[in-house]
C-alpha cells in the first residue's frame, strides 16, 4: 500500500506529458499510421465479405439464420483465443491481425446491413418490378441505396470496435498504438505512455466516425432533406 501511495505522488510519472509526445514524436507517429491502415484495410475487407452475405440472407430467407448465428459464433470468441487459433496458420503479422479483427466486424455489418435491406418499403420493391427490374436490377438501383442508413450504421460500429480491437494486436507484434500502452505498463507502469496511446486511440475512433457520419450526409441527401 505505502509503495502505491508513493506512485501516485511521484511528480516524474504523470498521466500527461507533451515531453513525452515531442521526444517520441515519430514511434507515435508510426504506430498511429500503422493502427489508422489496419482499421481501414480491416473494415473495408469485411464490409466486401459481410454485404453480399447480407444480400444472399436478404434474398434466401432460410439462410438468414445460420449466417447471422455463424457470425454470432465468431464474435462471441475471445480475441485472443483467435489469435492463437489463426497465428499457427497464417504466422506472426499483418495477415494475422487482419483476419482476426475482420471476423469481429463481419457480425455488427451483416446484421444492420440485412436490418437495412428488410426496411425497404414492400411498394417501392413492387413498383421497382413494375418498371422492369430484375433482382439485380432492383438490388443495385433501388434497395441498397436505400438501405444506406443501415450499412453506414453497421460500418460506423464496425470501425469503432475495430479501432480498439486491433490494440489486442500487440499480443503478435502488431497492434498500433497497443504497442505503445503494453509498453507503458512493461516500462514501469509509465503513465504519459499509457495516455498517449489510449487518448489517440479513442481520438481515432472518433475521426474516423465523424469521417463515416459524414458520408452518410453526403450519400443520403433525401435523409438530409427529411429532417431539415
Amino acid at each position: 500500500m505505502s509503495f502505491r501511495l508513493s506512485y501516485r505522488a511521484d511528480p516524474g510519472n504523470p498521466w500527461f506529458s507533451w515531453q513525452y509526445v515531442r521526444d517520441n514524436s515519430e514511434t507515435v507517429l508510426n504506430a498511429l499510421r500503422e493502427h489508422t491502415t489496419l482499421t481501414l484495410r480491416a473494415v473495408l475487407i469485411a464490409a466486401l465479405i459481410a454485404v453480399p452475405l447480407a444480400v444472399v440472407a436478404y434474398w434466401f430467407r432460410p439462410l438468414t439464420g445460420p449466417i447471422l448465428a455463424l457470425t454470432g459464433v465468431l464474435y462471441t470468441v475471445p480475441s485472443l483465443a483467435l489469435f492463437a487459433f489463426v497465428a499457427p496458420y497464417l504466422g506472426i503479422g499483418v495477415a494475422t491481425v487482419l483476419s482476426v479483427v475482420v471476423l469481429y466486424a463481419l457480425l455488427v455489418i451483416v446484421r444492420n446491413t440485412v436490418a437495412g435491406l428488410n426496411q425497404v418499403p414492400a411498394e417501392v420493391r413492387e413498383a421497382a418490378e413494375g418498371m422492369g427490374y430484375g433482382r439485380w436490377g432492383r438490388l443495385l438501383r433501388i434497395e441498397l441505396p436505400l438501405a444506406l442508413p443501415g450499412i453506414l450504421t453497421g460500418l460506423r460500429l464496425a470501425t469503432v470496435s475495430t479501432v480498439a480491437l486491433v490494440t489486442v494486436g500487440v499480443v503478435i507484434g502488431r497492434g498500433g498504438l497497443g504497442q505503445i500502452i503494453f509498453a507503458g505498463f512493461q516500462n514501469n507502469l509509465y503513465k504519459a505512455q499509457i495516455m498517449t496511446g489510449t487518448l489517440l486511440c479513442v481520438l481515432l475512433a472518433l475521426v474516423l466516425d465523424l469521417l463515416l457520419v459524414g458520408a452518410g450526409r453526403l450519400l443520403t441527401p433525401w435523409l438530409r432533406g427529411r429532417t431539415g
